[in-house]
Parts: structure tokens; sequence; C-alpha cells
């Protein structure tokens, strides 16, 4: 007998109500909504619904995309909180009362899902445990060391792919958990390949890096990031009793890739 999935998102019948977290610029966010208002034109609806919008820094673009979109925002700047209480912004009992106190002023929008949209403080069980957090890595996850573990991971992973003479790079979204970076895969994005040949000093390198990055935010992040939330909201994404995710029927323990 076939063990019983249980959808991520476990009410088809409503619209999934999404906040969006950001901590700068906010561009996979912008084409996050952008695709729900693609859906309301195309489909006549869309599955999911961005209805709040977060910011942990005062001076990112949160306000100017809440104004362009006609969404709330709600904007508690993490550095201020800590230089109140006399603490260096590494200290996570500080983070969680922090997010503690976020969590309570979004309980009002009633959103079941976190989109981690260039979302640059690392979340504390309190934010993992509320939330369904999705997020989108500059990296393919699924590529790990002999000793099973995630090659590539952190701020560099784009970098560190490059000097690792990765032929192509890939975007990855996956749950957040409360190992940064380590939560199951949930969608691959279509590659970006890599030309031969880096430059051999270090500031030379990670110009090169931010460049690859740019391009792999149009063909991966801002493609896998929408399409993964409506795929979570139609009820496409499961798990069994283990944790273990699916995709419709089928297992995937390193994620989808839909795109090539």
């Amino acid at each position: 007998m076939a063990e019983k999935l249980t959808p991520l998102y476990n009410h088809p019948e409503r619209i999934m109500r999404v906040a969006g977290f950001m901590s700068g610029s906010g561009s996979n966010l912008r084409k996050i909504i952008e695709h729900e208002l693609h859906l309301n034109q195309e489909v006549g609806h869309s599955y999911f619904h961005v209805a709040v919008i977060f910011s942990d820094n005062s001076e990112s673009n949160a306000v100017k995309i809440g104004m362009d979109y006609d969404i709330p925002v709600l904007t508690r700047d993490k550095k201020a909180f800590y230089k109140k209480r006399g603490k260096p912004l590494a200290d996570m009992q500080v983070r969680a009362e922090f997010d503690a106190l976020t969590v309570r002023a979004l309980s009002v929008y009633e959103c079941p899902v976190a989109a981690y949209a260039g979302y640059m403080s690392i979340a504390s069980p309190i934010l993992v445990n509320t939330f369904l957090g999705v997020n989108v890595h500059p990296a393919d996850l699924s590529i790990t060391d002999e000793s099973g573990k995630r090659k590539y991971t952190g701020d560099h992973a784009v970098l560190d792919a490059l000097v690792a003479g990765e032929g192509e790079l890939r975007s990855s979204t996956h749950l957040i958990t409360n190992e940064v970076d380590g939560g199951p895969v949930l969608m691959i994005s279509a590659p970006v390949s890599l030309g031969y040949g880096i430059p051999t000093d270090l500031a030379g390198r990670k110009s090169l890096a931010n460049d690859y990055q740019e391009v792999l935010k149009k063909v991966g992040d801002w493609v896998v990031f929408p399409r993964t939330l409506e795929d979570i909201a139609v009820g496409r994404f499961s798990k069994d009793s283990n944790g273990n995710l699916y995709y419709g029927e089928s297992p995937i323990p390193n994620g989808i890739r839909p795109f090539g």
C-alpha cells in the first residue's frame, strides 16, 4: 500500500498567502509579484498572493516595492535592534528575540508561507517553525563532496563554483531549515555556462563571479522561485511521513529539473 503524501501547502481551495522577506533590492520579490499578476491575467486568478512584505533593513527597497504593487510593508531594522541592546549581529539569542517580534507583527496577515527573496539574515528556529520558508540559492545544491556535504552553500557559492572549475551554474529553490542552505531541494534551474579561464587575482575572480551571478538571476532565480511557489500552491510538492519530498507521486531527493 502506497504511503499517504501530505502536500506542503494543504489547502488547495484557498489562495496561498505569502510573506515576502527581503533585505536589499528585492529583485527576486518583484519577479514573484509579477508572476502572481501574470497568472491573474492569463488564467484569471493566481494560486498564491504576496500579502505583505517584511524587511529587516530600513534602507532596503521594501517600501518602494510595496508602493509599486499596493502591498503593505513592515520594516524592522535589525541593526538598530541590536545596537539598542549593545550586542553583535552574530548573537543568535538576540536574533531569536527579533524574529519572535517579527512573527507576532506578521500574524495579522495570516501567511503560512514565507518567500526569502534576498533576506540576508539567518532564520532562527521560531521563523523556521512558523512559516513554510522557501529560499532561492545561486548554486546547484544537489552537488556534494565525497562526504555527502553540499559543496556550494553560503554567500560565496558562485565564486566557489567558479574556482572549483564547474562548467555551469544553476539556481536552486529549497525549504528553509535550521541549517543554512541545508533544506530539502525543490527545483533546480536551467544552466548558465561558465567560460574557460578565470582571473588569477581574488579581486578579478570576485568581479567575474558577481557578473555570472547577475546572469544567473535572470536565467535561474527569477524563473524557478515564482514557479516553485506556484507549484507549492497548487499542491504539486508533497512529503511523506519521513519528510521526504515528492513532486506529484515521484520522489525527488535532489529536487526537480523542469528546465533541462
